[in-house]
């Protein structure tokens, strides 16, 4: 393959993010030099640059949010930075505040700001797209009337509750002939875009094995999974599905071939009523032993600062000594400040997965939220080298030549990159371009490619609760 047809193939841009800012050129070049002629287009764009995350389209697509909560805000704000792309011309959220925020924002008439999302689809269609980022429990309802009434979608992970409910979301945007984009944004983050190309291209043979590490992180985990909106797996999804589903996806978009089989374990260790220490209360304010404990919610809103957003606190302004009487206010009343110990909360807190690929690829899951820092750790092992990486830096071992090529692309300072490793504003743009042109070959994360990972991770709990192996 000639580096013509190479960038006709993979697209100029995307080669250019995934294989830009390999430290060592002259080492990697020299190793890949012995590498099949396909490689030659990779050495040529080794040293470029990342491409904008503007999407150029005619005019501006124009969305509504229904779910004006973090996630919501993240994916609107793209349009701050490229006006020319998304217009945010509305918004549905219960809570008045985070409604009344993004209508000064965006500047949005009385009549395009709900109370409920189903007001939404009360009025005709007004808008080319909807943003659904609700909670968990109100993504397939909202999606299915989003679609009936003629807009494309972009949806926040998981998709819905169940394999069931994710696969008549899909049915309905066949019907409709409307475009679905998930939100696993992983795979527009630069690190795993660069990752995907060094495997596609044979960097490291046939791949043989994937291990695969999320670290929740044990604040994280508190926050989210045990005072937080997911706590229960019961009324929002497994723990796999709500956290790790971004990973499953992860695993089956790098090996590349569907998954036959797999086995889970885990379960609750820690955060449980019984091992509440002896002389904890309900709520931290009020615990005699709180400093000795590293969940602390008084630790961890009111002296590290963290998390606060969930109280409509703008990240720019945490530290702000004017913010914390109402986080006070807020620890003593909601659930962010109560025990962890006592919180009704049922998520796995250690979860494996081991997973059966076809062509005798094996895989290994983990996510732990007894971790110091937050991240993904990979491994992936080839028949000609092997990949290790932390998702700041990957290194590629060619066995050959025993060469080592470093991808370590900093792009904490760069406009656009700052959410998940740089994929929160990548989705967008995708997204923006697919609805512009009304062509979901544009996204790498449509409904139909997003359906079989929600599969795994759906069985992956089954097996857990089982405790049996799993054909799929």
């Amino acid at each position: 393959m000639n580096r013509a047809e190479f960038l006709r193939i993979m697209g100029a841009g995307a080669a250019a993010a995934a294989m830009s800012n390999f430290t060592s050129v002259s080492q990697a070049m020299e190793s890949l030099q012995q590498k099949k002629k396909q490689n030659n287009g990779l050495i040529e764009e080794l040293s470029s640059t990342l491409e904008s995350q503007e999407a150029v389209v005619d005019k501006p697509i124009t969305a509504i949010v229904i779910g004006a909560g973090a996630r919501g805000r993240t994916y609107a704000s793209y349009s701050e930075h490229f006006s020319k792309s998304l217009k945010i011309v509305g918004v549905a959220d219960i809570n008045k505040e985070r409604k009344l925020h993004l209508k000064n924002k965006y500047n949005l008439s009385d009549e395009h700001c709900f109370n409920d999302w189903s007001e939404v689809f009360s009025i005709p269609k007004f808008a080319d797209a909807v943003i659904i980022a609700t909670p968990d429990n109100l993504h397939y309802h909202p999606c299915l009337k989003a679609l009936e009434a003629g807009y494309d979608v972009l949806l926040e992970k998981p998709v819905a509750q169940s394999v069931k409910e994710c696969t008549d979301i899909l049915k309905y945007a066949k019907k409709y002939n409307r475009i679905v984009g998930i939100c696993h944004v992983l795979r527009y983050a630069p690190y795993f875009m660069a990752m995907k190309k060094v495997l596609d291209a044979g960097m490291i043979g046939d791949i043989v094995s994937i291990q695969h590490m999320e670290c929740i992180r044990f604040h994280h985990m508190a926050h989210s999974y045990v005072r937080g909106n997911w706590k229960s797996a019961r009324e929002t999804t497994p723990i796999v599905i709500a956290k790790s589903c971004h990973d499953m996806d992860m695993m089956r978009w790098l090996v590349n071939k569907p998954c036959k089989s797999l086995s889970s374990y885990g379960g609750l260790t820690l955060f449980k009523r019984e091992n509440a220490p002896a002389g904890s209360t309900e709520r931290c304010l009020d615990c005699a032993v709180e400093a000795e404990c590293p969940y602390s919610a008084k630790r961890i809103y009111l002296k590290d600062r963290r998390y606060l957003y969930v109280f409509d606190i703008p990240d720019n302004e945490r530290n702000d000594k004017k913010y914390a009487s109402l986080i006070m206010d807020k620890l003593r009343t909601t659930d962010y400040g109560r025990c962890v110990f006592r919180c009704n909360n049922d998520q796995c807190d250690h979860f494996v997965t081991s997973m059966e690929f076809e062509g005798n690829i094996t895989g290994a899951f983990s996510m732990e939220a007894f971790t110091a820092t937050g991240g993904r750790l990979t491994c992936i092992m080839g028949t000609k080298g092997w990949l290790k990486g932390d998702m700041k830096k990957f290194e590629v071992t060619d066995f050959l030549t025993n060469k080592h090529s470093v991808w370590n692309q900093d792009i904490s300072s760069l406009p656009g990159y700052e959410g998940h490793a740089g994929g929160d504003f990548g989705i967008v743009k995708d997204f923006v371009l697919a609805v512009a042109n009304q062509d979901a070959s544009y996204l790498t994360s449509s409904i139909d490619l997003s359906i079989e990972s929600h599969v795994m991770g759906f069985e992956a709990e089954h097996s857990r609760v089982l405790k049996k192996r799993i054909e799929l």
